[in-house]
């Protein structure tokens, strides 16, 4: 940029081209008044001089040019300087207010004084009638034994469920965080400091004389400047007056000292409490909803646990249940089968014999081989003996008897088949234990093996005669059935 458009704006005061880095790059770097007047000689010979001295040639051309770029700068700077002032003072002024007249912050205070209270019963501090508000901090310090909780989580445990109210100090609280990095120190020095500017900027004005130039702008739009920062920095006095009468008023209804407590430690540590308390309000939500999912898992693997033994007693009920279906099932089909003969048709069947070898004679001697197994028998069983008995009989009473049946026909007129009926009649009336029944099997057993040796008897000729045979075997069957009746007498009197 040319030297002499530099110039011009600064005479000008033009705004728009000066920025705030220029200028203060001018002002650091300007020679002195004395080293300017002596360059201002030299305007003859400005071809010849280096860059630094032909600048400072052409800046030696514009009168009181140091107080001039000081007085632009403040001009350039001021609406920030207001900018930074007023919202910390505003902040300050909300923030006194808010603590002053928040009931639910007040109500605070008073359960924090009943805990200490309690918690020093016996103590010389027992029974205080208030406390530090810096002591607010302190809370968290303070743990339970098992060092799971603090006092400050318990103080908003009692809020979240006795007094839910007080939870709205947090909202109340709302300037206290930005009033925590506002310094009063720092206030009253920039408030000074333009102060000392404006009283500069005025006594500049007055010694101004009537610019020679008449493109020299700085004496019309400065004075103009002056009028209006003078207005807004004597709002600022009252504003930070204000300040300090609400500060000083707060401190006194605490029973605060404000000589050793200033603005920026009492809302620091208001801050911090309200973050704290914030902080903690999520820490035993968090905890609530922890312990939930625990007690969640707790009840569900319980559930699991009785879902399971139900299911265990239930198939432990089902495996007991039909074993005993089992067992009634499995008699049933053999009493079924013993009753329809289909436990009789698996045995090997017999050839039929030739109609030739029929009308053979049983010798005596054959018949006492016969009898001699069958007598054999009757020392086992009791009631088989009576059984071959009438088989002797019916032997020596007999001299000649027809062919026998085919063997598939054999258990239709046989005892053991009536017996059989019999005995499946009085299961379904009165159920025996399954070792009765296996008793009375092994007696129909027994049964079986005789007859089959009895049927040995009918190899011989059939020299016998068929009508005394036929009531020898009526008898015998009912014999038999008296037998099986006696033997269910005896089971039922066990």
């Amino acid at each position: 940029m040319p030297y002499q458009e530099i110039c011009r704006m600064i005479v000008e005061v033009d705004e728009e081209q000066l920025t705030e880095p220029m200028i203060q790059n001018l002002v650091k770097h300007l020679p002195e008044q004395e080293q300017l007047n002596a360059l201002a000689k030299f305007k003859n010979e400005y071809a010849n001089l280096s860059e630094p001295e032909q600048f400072g040639v052409v800046m030696s051309s514009v009168k009181r040019l140091r107080p001039r770029l000081s007085n632009i700068l403040f001009r350039l700077q001021f609406e920030e300087q207001v900018n930074n002032i007023r919202p910390d003072i505003l902040a300050v002024n909300a923030a006194c207010d808010e603590v002053r007249k928040s009931r639910s912050f007040g109500r605070l205070l008073e359960l924090v004084l009943l805990l200490g209270n309690y918690m020093n019963a016996g103590s010389r501090n027992a029974q205080s009638y208030g406390f530090d508000l810096s002591s607010l901090c302190k809370l968290k310090d303070t743990k339970s034994a098992d060092q799971t909780t603090t006092l400050l989580h318990f103080l908003t445990q009692v809020c979240e469920e006795e007094f839910p109210d007080v939870i709205s100090f947090v909202e109340d609280l709302d300037h206290v965080d930005r009033s925590s990095r506002v310094s009063a120190e720092n206030l009253e020095k920039s408030l000074r400091q333009m102060e000392r500017q404006l009283l500069q900027l005025e006594r500049d004005l007055e010694t101004f004389s009537s610019p020679d130039d008449p493109n020299d702008m700085f004496f019309t739009k400065m004075a103009s400047f002056g009028k209006v920062a003078r207005e807004q920095y004597d709002k600022l006095v009252i504003m930070h007056g204000n300040m300090e009468t609400l500060y000083h008023n707060m401190l006194e209804y605490f029973a605060i000292d404000p000589k050793k407590t200033s603005v920026e430690e009492l809302f620091t540590d208001l801050s911090n409490f309200r973050a704290m308390f914030t902080q903690a309000l999520k820490d035993n939500l968090k905890r609530r909803e922890t312990e939930e999912k625990q007690r969640r898992a707790r009840a569900a693997k319980e559930k699991a646990e009785r879902e399971k033994q139900e299911r265990q007693q239930k198939k432990r009920r089902l495996l007991e249940v039909n074993g005993e279906n089992d067992e009634t099932g499995v008699m049933d089909s053999l009493l079924e089968a013993l009753q329809s003969g289909a436990a009789f048709r698996d045995r090997r069947k017999r050839a039929p014999r030739p109609r030739d070898n029929q009308q053979k004679t049983i010798s005596p001697s054959s018949f006492r081989q016969v009898l001699r197994p069958v007598n054999h028998e009757n020392n086992k069983v009791p009631l088989q003996r009576s059984r071959s008995r009438q088989n002797m009989n019916l032997g020596s009473a007999v001299l000649k008897a027809p062919p026998p049946k085919e063997a598939h026909n054999e258990s239709e007129g046989h005892p053991s088949s009536a017996r059989t009926k019999e005995a499946g009649r009085r299961y379904r009336n009165n159920p025996a234990p399954s070792h009765w029944l296996s008793r009375e099997r092994a007696g129909d057993r027994e049964t079986v093996r005789s007859t089959e040796k009895e049927t040995e008897v009918e190899k011989e000729p059939p020299s016998l005669l068929l009508s005394s045979t036929v009531p020898a075997v009526n008898s015998c069957s009912s014999n038999g059935e008296s037998d099986v009746e006696a033997l269910l007498a005896r089971l039922r009197a066990l």
